[in-house]
């Protein structure tokens, strides 16, 4: 069983002025993220900009994440796809490739329906390496109620969830369902603001956009809450959350690229269809950044 405990980043792809990969920027992001203590790792997700990076890239990427991270933290890889076929085809690369999990998002544009939606993840428990689902039906247009969470639940390679959906009373009762059906089923908040609520009703962390920036301050936070220390992870949450709410202020990973390279960390810019942030969203998110002192004014 993968622990999905603490703070988890969904990496930045870090990129070349050109938009090639910055390879030798993602080993140094890497190192970065070890160094600071973060939990674990989250490739080739929505932050990482997987729909616009091709096969061979991934493969690269997923080579030099498992040589630098395999034993030291668990490495989850973003396997998702709106064809079935294709993230069975990703979920085995990464298995040959050594994650310890992969990480599938619900199926985009197409809107699976109930029956549809429990196949897909039906066929990714099939290969064996542990699955975490990921709802983000902001991006996806397709929520996974508690409901049909709780019959995923029945799939034992199925070792958790992203919730991204916002709603905290869902996640609350796919909590509860687990505690009584699947207790080691793990649900981590998949928005850094909802971090604090999502553990207190018994998630067991964050996979975050913003730890990209501050792996230390995040895992700070998420050990807090860990320990029950609901003072000090409140005054964290306080502390962060002008971050958490700027870093989201246009489309991920936008603003997070922005910041870090504010910061001196490496991540580039955005490959197109995104765009760079518009001068009204960079002076609130370099406002922000000020504020907590993670950049100079």
């Amino acid at each position: 069983m993968v622990k999905l405990a603490g703070t988890f980043t969904a990496l930045v792809t870090p990129l070349k002025d050109d938009g090639a990969v910055d390879y030798d920027g993602w080993k140094r992001l890497i190192e970065f993220q070890l160094e600071q203590g973060v939990a674990g790792l989250v490739p080739l997700g929505t932050t990482g900009e997987t729909p616009t990076l091709l096969d061979d890239e991934e493969e690269r990427l997923i080579r030099i994440a498992v040589g630098m991270a395999k034993g030291k933290v668990p490495l989850v890889i973003g396997a998702g796809s709106n064809s079935t076929k294709s993230m069975l085809f990703y979920t085995r690369r990464a298995e040959s490739l050594g994650a310890d999990a992969v990480l599938i998002a619900t199926p985009y544009y197409n809107k699976p329906n109930d029956s549809g939606l429990l196949k897909h993840f039906e066929a990714a428990a099939s290969v064996g390496l542990p699955v975490v689902v990921y709802n983000v039906p902001g991006r996806t247009g397709r929520n996974i109620p508690a409901a049909l969470m709780k019959e995923l639940m029945q799939f034992p390679p199925i070792i958790g969830v992203k919730e991204a959906s916002g709603d905290i009373n869902q996640i609350g009762e796919v909590i509860d369902t687990a505690s009584r059906i699947r207790p080691d089923f793990q649900v981590v908040s998949g928005d850094d603001g909802l971090t604090l609520p999502a553990m207190a009703l018994g998630g067991t962390g964050v996979i975050s956009v913003v730890s990209n920036l501050i792996p230390q301050k995040m895992t700070a936070f998420t050990d807090a809450l860990a320990r029950g220390d609901y003072a000090e992870g409140r005054r964290l949450h306080f502390e962060l959350l002008p971050l958490f709410r700027t870093a989201f202020v246009e489309t991920n990973p936008v603003p997070i690229k922005a910041a870090m390279n504010w910061a001196g960390l490496p991540a580039g810019p955005v490959r197109p269809p995104l765009g760079p942030l518009s001068v009204a969203s960079e002076t609130l998110l370099r406002e922000t950044l000020v504020g907590l002192g993670v950049v100079a004014a």
